[in-house]
């Protein structure tokens, strides 16, 4: 079953599961578990997605309901008027807050069209994060050093470049904890063997929107038990605070 966070007439908000997909893609071969049909076989009904969350990614996510719901929603999130929260657990220890003001090149999918161009110029694109905590733990990633560094942050992106949040923290040599793609493999490969975790360190929080009836919305989602095992282990006295 999908938790659902929230529903009206107009939308429903769910919190994704990391490591599922939202709908059949080119990346899908063999899998037969989508958010997508999943919500709509368990609601009875049909769904319309209004925004994307990459595949590893796990949180908030808001389906339209019905055909204007959905033309409504998707004006809002491509005019930037949906407020978004995110958080992640990254490597090394960043500033207490900033932003990553540092274009995007597009980025084509393995079966894009051949005649795309290439040789677009990079598109605006930026984040601003705030620190939650820090630690330093006797975890060794690699032999230069006897301990690792993490730290908990709080990530608001003003733009919704492809894999931004990934390639942003990447960018400032602070690469997300379980990114396989964008990541730091041997810090991985650490944080795996002392505490089992398989999955992408990213968890879109919340969503803060106008509704169709001109109301403000705020939705957040929970964390899993994956991530709060892996934040308990690596920020305990933050843990303690909620």
């Amino acid at each position: 079953m999908i938790e659902i966070l929230a529903q009206t007439d107009d939308y429903i908000a769910v919190n994704k599961p990391a490591d599922m997909l939202v709908h059949r893609t080119w990346l899908s071969c063999g899998e037969t578990v989508f958010l997508l049909q999943t919500l709509r076989d368990q609601l009875g009904r049909h769904v319309f997605p209004v925004h994307r969350l990459d595949r590893p990614t796990s949180g908030i996510m808001l389906f339209a309901l019905h055909r204007e719901a959905a033309q409504y929603f998707t004006g809002q999130f491509g005019s930037r008027l949906v407020r978004k929260t995110y958080l992640a657990i990254a490597r090394g220890w960043t500033d207490d807050a900033g932003c990553i003001d540092y274009p995007l090149k597009e980025q084509l999918d393995k079966i894009a069209d051949q005649h795309a161009d290439g040789d677009k110029p990079a598109q605006a694109a930026c984040t601003e994060y705030r620190t939650l905590a820090r630690s330093e733990l006797p975890i060794v990633s690699t032999p230069r050093y006897a301990t690792s560094r993490y730290s908990l942050l709080r990530l608001m992106p003003h733009t919704g470049r492809k894999h931004q949040i990934r390639r942003h923290l990447k960018h400032i040599f602070h690469p997300i904890v379980g990114d396989t793609t964008h990541g730091d493999l041997r810090q991985n490969r650490a944080i795996h063997q002392f505490y089992g975790n398989t999955r992408l360190l990213l968890h879109a929080e919340s969503l803060q929107f106008t509704d169709p009836q001109q109301r403000e919305i705020h939705i957040a989602a929970p964390t899993d038990a994956a991530w709060r095992q892996v934040q308990a282990a690596l920020f305990p006295e933050y843990a303690a605070q909620e």
